[in-house]
């Protein structure tokens, strides 16, 4: 007996760095900037709008509320695993009535009334019912960790799509802007093939950049279109493509998001922590050591099988011909009894549950480890990416300016016959393409800080 007892208790003792990789001290994808801050994220970037939505989609998103079911049937799941360690209690009521026919002597009648209580319990001595109960509560703790992560998830999706949609307005400006410019490229290319100044190829090639310049401007439209209609899936809505609904200000929320002429700047950054702090803050990684540690209590109460199981059983009522006599306490009838059940062959089934649940465990451990190493690898990549995504947006203003400039000395040598219209539609074609990559790496500094918010584990 003692020698089981000492096998069912060699459960390791986990702590959140169990991890079999060794953790840098610091992160290592370092850089000149200050590391943002992962607390209260939605706050720092100042936009009523942005946290309006965040908050809606908080209440109404439907995959939110799926996973608020699910932590809810995951807490009724841990009360079912949990009755075990108390008595089963029923109450059996009951009335019968037997009629005898015996040959010669006519027939007799009987009515019975009864009231039975039975009761069973199975005496927890060796914490087998405990342990199994301590799984489950770890397995709701895990469900509840992952409805957290669904909560930053939906957040960081929502501010990203916001983010995106405001960029779909720019390029479509950009892009009108541009329609306008070949449109007025054509005139004076048509004008002075009239006069016999351009050739007819001058005319074709003007309308041939002006077809393509509406060709993506209808590009952008239809990308604005699609990123609005997603952006009311989030919120719970309906996709019309409007998103009319009004802001706390009054404001139609389509109106209120054309007030932004130009991206903003990411918000300013703070100590982003530690990576070892991430194993106890990303609701992720808690959600899989949790679910790892009731993985070792059910393995722990799964050996629990091989001892022996104490039950107590009861029952007891009365039972009588007339109603009213149920009640008289002379008419109680009760038996009790202890007994022991130790298994000594179940054809396999208890070192096979052993040998399932240990292989779970060791499931449970590879999979934190790799939950880990993604959270490590998501810090460490949006760290990089800012770094490079700044110098790149450096570079792309720099390029805008540029070819503005480029453009109107182009315009002023074409009209004066200095250049043919290939370098026109060139210089043109430049402007609007290092516009709208700089719209697009703006919007990817953005993402990539929201990313790097939710790779932290931060809070909305």
């Amino acid at each position: 007996m003692l020698i089981l007892i000492s096998g069912c208790n060699t459960l390791p003792e986990r702590s959140e760095r169990d991890l079999n990789v060794q953790m840098p001290l610091e992160w290592r994808s370092l850089s000149d900037f200050d590391q943002p801050s992962w607390q209260n994220w939605v706050d720092s970037f100042d936009d009523p709008v942005l946290s309006e939505l965040i908050e809606n989609a908080l209440v109404h998103n439907f995959d939110l509320k799926s996973a608020a079911a699910r932590v809810e049937a995951a807490v009724a799941q841990a009360r079912v695993d949990s009755s075990g360690l108390w008595p089963q209690l029923t109450f059996a009521p009951g009335y019968q009535h037997t009629q005898v026919r015996s040959t010669g002597f006519g027939s007799a009648q009987f009515s019975v009334f009864e009231g039975l209580f039975n009761l069973s319990w199975e005496l927890d001595v060796w914490g087998r019912i405990r342990d199994f109960r301590q799984a489950a509560a770890q397995e709701a703790d895990a469900v509840h960790a992952d409805f957290e992560a669904a909560r930053l998830s939906l957040a960081a999706r929502i501010a990203q799509n916001y983010f995106m949609l405001q960029e779909a307005k720019l390029q479509t400006q950009v892009a009108a802007h541009s329609v306008e410019d070949r449109g007025v490229i054509a005139n004076l290319v048509q004008g002075r093939f009239t006069r016999g100044l351009a050739r007819g190829l001058d005319v074709r090639l003007a309308l041939t950049d002006l077809a393509n310049a509406r060709s993506q401007l209808a590009q952008a439209q239809n990308r604005m279109q699609l990123v609005t209609r997603q952006l009311e899936i989030l919120l719970g809505r309906y996709p019309e493509g409007s998103l009319l609904k009004v802001t706390h200000t009054g404001t139609p929320l389509q109106e209120a998001i054309t007030f932004l002429h130009v991206l903003p700047d990411p918000p300013m950054a703070l100590a982003a922590g530690l990576p070892a702090e991430l194993l106890s803050r990303r609701p992720d990684l808690i959600a899989a050591f949790t679910r790892l540690r009731a993985a070792d209590a059910r393995l722990k109460s799964t050996k629990k099988l091989l001892l022996p199981r104490i039950t107590l059983t009861a029952a007891g009522g009365t039972r009588d011909s007339a109603l009213t006599d149920l009640i008289d306490p002379r008419s109680v009838v009760w038996n009790v009894f202890a007994g022991m059940v130790q298994p000594l062959f179940t054809g396999g089934r208890i070192q096979g549950s052993i040998h399932l649940n240990a292989a779970r465990v060791e499931e449970s451990f590879n999979h934190y480890q790799s939950v880990a190493l993604n959270a490590f690898r998501e810090v460490e990549q949006a760290l990089a990416a800012e770094e490079w995504l700044r110098e790149q947006e450096k570079v792309l203003r720099e390029a805008v300016v540029q070819t503005e400039a480029s453009q109107e000395l182009a315009l002023y040598a074409y009209r004066h016959g200095f250049i043919q219209i290939l370098t026109l539609l060139d210089s043109y074609r430049s402007t609007f393409s290092a516009q709208s990559a700089h719209l697009a790496v703006k919007r990817q500094l953005l993402s990539n800080r929201i990313n790097l918010y939710l790779a932290l584990g931060g809070g909305v």
